[in-house]
């Protein structure tokens, strides 16, 4: 089962992923986001952390392609947004990669769209990759939110079609699309 868990931020996304992986006996929990040195964003890590079993194998990684090809068993990628949010951050000396070009952009992710989805379509253990809906709201003022928001929906688009199903995520309530 290959799915793509989708939702807006605090959706239950990430407790509807894990629950897809209640039954499997090794899971590898990919972590992609990058390490914010503040309170907030260490408390949030945190929260992640006590709800994960303690047999699953964490692995924290801008590598994910390489890291879901390597699992062992199951994979459970949380998130593709951090993940994004990642690649941007370290396109360069402090975060340049937020002022490239469009082209630019493309360069620096699509090649990991696409060698992301090929592991995932390669995979013969489960996999359930949570990301976030951001396409859904206002057209973002500042260049960085527009940049991020068209990004991930091409992200969100690659990983999609390798995926057997979509489930979208509204206060909790899942809808398998």
């Amino acid at each position: 089962m290959l799915v793509l868990v989708t939702g807006g931020v605090r959706s239950g996304k990430s407790t509807h992923a894990e629950s897809l992986l209640a039954a499997e006996t090794q899971v590898t929990y990919v972590a992609p986001g990058p390490a914010y040195d503040d309170a907030d964003w260490q408390e949030r890590l945190a929260r992640h952390r006590q709800r994960r079993p303690a047999t699953w194998l964490t692995v924290e990684t801008g590598d994910v392609a390489a890291a879901v090809a390597a699992a062992p068993g199951a994979v459970i990628v949380d998130c593709l947004g951090t993940w994004l949010t990642r690649l941007l951050d370290d396109a360069g000396p402090q975060g340049a990669g937020w002022d490239l070009s469009a082209e630019a952009l493309a360069g620096l992710v699509r090649p990991r769209v696409d060698a992301l989805a090929a592991a995932v379509a390669r995979a013969s253990a489960t996999v359930v990759l949570v990301t976030n809906e951001v396409g859904l709201g206002v057209v973002p003022e500042h260049r960085s939110g527009r940049v991020f928001r068209d990004l991930l929906g091409e992200v969100n688009q690659g990983v999609a079609r390798a995926c057997d199903e979509v489930h979208l995520v509204i206060s909790g309530r899942v809808l398998r699309l």
